[in-house]
């Protein structure tokens, strides 16, 4: 599997599966045009990044 970066722990990320490929969409694009709908990966810095929530130990 690629490594996807910051997408894969974020809360705003989805996959999206195809016959042949996974795509990560970025749930952020939908509200603010800024944001790419599938990100170029490795996304290694993004400002919208809000890492998912680990569940307690």
């Amino acid at each position: 599997m690629v490594e996807v970066g910051l997408c894969a722990s974020c809360t705003q990320s989805r996959t999206v599966k195809g016959k042949h490929s996974t795509y990560w969409v970025c749930r952020r694009s939908l509200t603010d045009p800024t944001f790419p709908q599938y990100p170029r990966l490795p996304v290694l810095q993004c400002r919208g990044y809000e890492p998912k929530k680990q569940p307690p130990a």
